[in-house]
């Protein structure tokens, strides 16, 4: 069953007016995280990917997150819709955060603006934030979406949406 979106704030989005399957866009706004006292990264070149009842993801380009801090790790996943997963550990001040990035190597056609991007969960890190506002990651231990002031939700992830 379908939940009621929430009321939507001027200048909010509701992520219920999200298009599925999903979609990928080009975002001008600053994505930074942090951890440890390090920049992980830093961009405003990142792509952020929109889906119903997702808040979004957000994509950052390999060349603007920290020389040596990504590791390969283990395993993959699929995407119905951008293809083969690739995982990422975070190496930093000497601990190494496991499996905290994700990214689509040879993602599919209508996905390809993801190609040498990697997307960070932002649980694991000191802070996420866009345009300087720090980030609550989504609910669910699978989901990667970062939750602001700009989105409306309820979010997938939450107890019951198994079946949104």
């Amino acid at each position: 069953m379908r939940p009621v979106p929430e009321p939507v704030a001027p200048g909010q989005e509701s992520v219920w007016d999200y298009p599925r399957p999903a979609i990928a866009q080009s975002c001008a706004a600053r994505i930074v995280i942090e951890h440890r006292g390090t920049i992980i990264a830093d961009t405003r070149r990142a792509v952020r990917t929109l889906e119903t009842s997702h808040p979004p993801s957000y994509y950052l380009p390999r060349d603007d997150i920290a020389p040596g801090v990504l590791r390969r790790a283990e395993g993959s996943s699929f995407c119905e819709w951008k293809g083969a997963a690739a995982y990422w550990d975070v190496l930093v001040d000497g601990v190494v955060l496991p499996r905290v990035g994700w990214s689509y190597p040879s993602p599919t056609p209508g996905f390809a603006i993801l190609r040498d991007h990697v997307a960070f969960y932002a649980a694991p890190f000191d802070r996420c934030s866009v345009d300087g506002e720090t980030v609550v990651p989504q609910p669910g231990e699978f989901y990667g979406g970062w939750i602001t002031s700009a989105v409306a939700g309820p979010f997938k992830g939450v107890p019951g949406s198994r079946g949104w």
